[in-house]
């Protein structure tokens, strides 16, 4: 097995490939791939962790991937066979299996995730977690290079496989969670007379109706693809996808719901449809969950990534909290916020515009049903005094268009020539007039837009995994993003590498 093989597995701090063929593609997570990935893990838990193998062990769940199962059992194979105990929790949620490491019958060592969140059905993944929390980019190139070389490992027996229901617990976990935050009794129906959907995209999320909002006494008639179908019927599972939200919204105003959640694939992302149908993703997202945060934490700080609204900021720093805008990529966003916290910063909040929203008071875990709970929680409390959770987020302005263009960058050394246009880029902006460089921003470059080209910013960012700039726009005034895009054509077209096929 080459080297490069299982090193080009990494995305950032998980693991992602091709599990079955395609036209294009040859699977590249195979029974010899994943059996070398186990056989790195314990390698990198051994050189972390004091201890013999038969001391270890690993709780191993799936979200609803057709291949899922397989990987398991080749994970598990190799995990017995080195007399590691496996905990084999079936069908799970990537929250639920760090959960895995914190819960009293379960009390894994490791726990891991097989799962390629929203991607299509040929893909699929692993996520590794401790009870410290998920492992990081370094962790994963470790386990990788272990991978690759001679094992050595021998056990002086074998290990054994039990089963146990853990999406059962945590399920059991949010509702006690939910009855707190609403204080209420340990039996009560707090959610009694409210009619909310799931929309779970045939992903691992359909739980949450079930066993989550009936037991609070909510209404989920009309909820939506719950099923596990790892073949993806009916939309991407995926809350940043706007056919996802549109099915979602129509299913919200068809049977006159109070409110619609969507999930991903594997449960560390949602978002919100209100009962008029109105999409809460995105900044929208962050400003309702920052709003309701900032009500129990008074001024603090919450991280974001780069690409987020200068109306969100306006909003956040209204209710007397403040933004703080990093690097993109979940880990990035989630690792700050712990930084923050450690340096003495008050950050109760790491959020993503992709949906990753991470809690301080739930273990800085992404997870997308605690989101969902907690909101639906303040949903309840409003749904008392005639309001609801839109209202909130009332004053948050809107921008009048946004526009998203990737540019791939056509070069072998994508990412060094990536940088060059960069500051290429911030040079053409300080010369150019309508456009003022944002000189405190860690990631890309940012600049705000003015006349004669309307009111809003732009920021222009190299990809976290491919050979693109994502240029993002937003504007105040309708109809100037055309403009804009043709002043921009001055620098762009300017650089031959650049395909530039999506500037209108």
């Amino acid at each position: 097995m080459s080297k490069d093989t299982l090193l080009a597995l990494q995305n950032g701090s998980d693991i992602r490939g091709f599990a079955l063929d395609t036209d294009l593609h040859k699977k590249n997570l195979n029974e010899e791939t994943i059996k070398a990935i186990a056989s790195g893990l314990i390698q990198w838990w051994l050189s972390h962790n004091k201890g013999d193998m038969d001391e270890l062990t690993i709780a191993i769940g799936h979200d609803s991937r057709l291949t899922g199962p397989d990987i398991k059992e080749w994970l598990s194979e190799v995990f017995v066979g080195l007399g590691v105990q496996v905990i084999d929790v079936g069908l799970a949620t990537t929250p639920a299996l760090f959960m895995s490491t914190q819960y009293e019958d379960f009390l894994a060592d490791v726990g891991i995730m097989i799962t390629a969140s929203h991607l299509p059905m040929e893909y699929n993944g692993l996520k590794f977690f401790t009870n410290e929390g998920g492992l990081e980019h370094d962790d994963i190139h470790s386990i990788l290079t272990f991978a690759e070389g001679e094992t050595g490992l021998s056990a002086q027996s074998k290990g054994k496989i039990v089963h146990k229901d853990l999406l059962s617990v945590y399920a059991k976990d949010l509702v006690s969670k939910i009855r707190k935050a609403l204080k209420v009794g340990e039996e009560s129906q707090p959610l009694e007379g409210r009619k909310i959907l799931v929309d779970a995209g045939n992903g691992a999320g359909g739980f949450f109706a079930e066993n989550v909002l009936k037991p609070l006494g909510a209404d989920t008639t009309g909820s939506q693809f719950l099923d596990p179908d790892g073949t993806f019927p009916n939309h991407e599972p995926n809350p940043d996808n706007k056919e996802a939200m549109v099915s979602l919204s129509d299913a919200v105003l068809r049977h006159e719901a109070d409110l619609g959640v969507i999930f991903d694939t594997d449960v560390d992302r949602s978002a919100i449809v209100d009962k008029n149908g109105n999409s809460i993703n995105r900044n929208n997202l962050i400003g309702l969950i920052g709003a309701i945060v900032l009500e129990e934490n008074p001024a603090s700080t919450i991280v974001t990534n780069s690409p987020v609204s200068d109306h969100l900021i306006d909003f956040i720093e209204s209710r007397g909290g403040k933004i703080d805008r990093y690097i993109s990529g979940y880990r990035n966003v989630i690792n700050r916020g712990i930084e923050l916290n450690n340096k003495g910063v008050d950050c109760a909040l790491a959020i993503e515009t992709s949906g990753h929203a991470a809690l301080r008071e739930n273990y800085f875990l992404d997870d997308g049903a605690y989101l969902a709970a907690k909101i639906i929680a303040k949903e309840a409390e409003l749904s008392q005094k005639g309001k609801g959770v839109t209202d909130i987020i009332q004053s948050l302005k809107q921008p009048a268009e946004t526009k998203e263009i990737r540019f791939v960058i056509q070069s072998e050394s994508f990412k060094e020539r990536g940088m060059e246009l960069l500051e290429l880029f911030a040079k053409w902006l300080n010369e150019t007039d309508g456009f003022e460089l944002v000189l405190d921003n860690l990631e890309g470059k940012r600049s705000h837009i003015q006349d004669p080209y309307g009111k809003g910013w732009l920021l222009l960012r190299m990809s976290l995994h491919e050979p693109k700039l994502v240029l993002q726009i937003e504007n105040d005034v309708k109809g100037m993003i055309p403009i804009i895009e043709e002043k921009l054509k001055e620098f762009f077209y300017s650089f031959k590498e650049l395909d530039t096929t999506q500037l209108s």
